[in-house]
């Protein structure tokens, strides 16, 4: 059994022997088949154990396999209505109602139960809130590694470079600190190979640009950089922290007067959008983001019109 699977062990006073050995091979078929993240496993088990809890107290004791096959859409329902009194956002709901069904819908695919209940039951409505790019200028300005904010130059160099990864080829922060040392881009790299989300693989473009950032950043690094060894060093010579990133960005920030919203991932929002306002279409896009689906990428759409429609009330005279 995989290591998500075994998260299963924190469901048992929960769910009946039976039910309790089906959400193993659930977790088991979702990690080893569909290849989910580990993040995504956790989200799920956690949002299934809530609901076995709700069912215990539902039913007046832990449900078994019966019990699962016989819940009706009242049940979920009730579910979602009590979670909604706890406080839970719609987001959490809807993502919650989706682990749930993903489970009915395995155990339907053995034959054990029926889905049907659950699929009849609308996931709330959620407000959807636009990602929030920085300007093409102070993109520039961040990924610049001009401001020494670090009184490390291979440190301010290590930043710049992630920083830039992140605009200039629109990768996720996991996915740029999961670069090895054989795949930095170097002089004359034209593309990189990037596995994504649910292990997908996608082909980015390199600009020159990041090339110099990455090799000056080996240049200046003080430990050796193995090619199976990660890319990005922290300042112990281990893996990177994340969390280091985005304390950069904190610091950037405040030097620049940037919002809150100026996040690592907004650089990846601004690659995005500054690709569609230079006249990029969605679907490359969408290939260049790893988005499993156009509707991802369409918001950007959005991006750009609230950004349109900002500057015409700024600048008409009529305002």
């Amino acid at each position: 059994m995989s290591t998500a699977s075994g998260q299963t062990e924190t469901l048992l006073v929960t769910a009946r022997p039976d039910l309790n050995q089906r959400i193993g091979l659930w977790l088991d078929h979702l990690s080893d088949e569909r290849r989910l993240s580990e993040k995504t496993l956790l989200a799920y088990d956690r949002d299934l154990r809530q609901f076995l809890r709700f069912l215990t107290e539902h039913l007046g004791g832990a449900p078994g396999l019966k019990d699962i096959a016989a819940l009706r859409p009242a049940d979920f329902r009730g579910f979602l209505a009590s979670r909604r009194r706890q406080g839970v956002k719609s987001r959490s709901l809807a993502r919650g109602l989706a682990g749930i069904r993903s489970f009915l819908k395995f155990l339907e695919r053995r034959g054990e139960v029926n889905a049907a209940a659950s699929a009849a039951v609308r996931p709330p409505r959620q407000a959807r809130s636009l990602p929030k790019p920085v300007s093409s200028r102070d993109a520039l300005d961040v990924t610049s590694g001009a401001l020494a904010m670090e009184a490390e130059a291979w440190v301010e160099a290590r930043n710049a470079a992630v920083l830039t990864l992140l605009y200039g080829c629109g990768l996720r922060i996991s996915e740029a600190l999961s670069l090895s040392g054989s795949m930095a881009p170097k002089r004359g790299t034209k593309t990189l190979r990037i596995v994504g989300k649910g292990r997908k693989e996608r082909i980015v473009p390199i600009l020159p640009a990041v090339c110099e950032a990455v090799e000056l950043y080996l240049r200046l690094c003080p430990y050796a950089v193995s090619p199976e060894g990660p890319l990005f060093l922290g300042a112990r010579g281990g893996p990177l922290n994340p969390r280091l990133i985005q304390l950069a960005m904190e610091k950037l920030r405040g030097a620049l007067g940037l919002p809150d919203s100026a996040t690592p991932h907004a650089l990846r929002h601004s690659f995005a959008t500054h690709l569609l306002a230079g006249g990029g279409d969605l679907r490359t896009i969408q290939e260049l983001l790893g988005h499993a689906s156009l509707a991802s990428t369409q918001i950007y759409t959005e991006v750009d019109s609230a950004h349109l429609l900002a500057a015409y009330d700024k600048a008409h005279p009529r305002r």
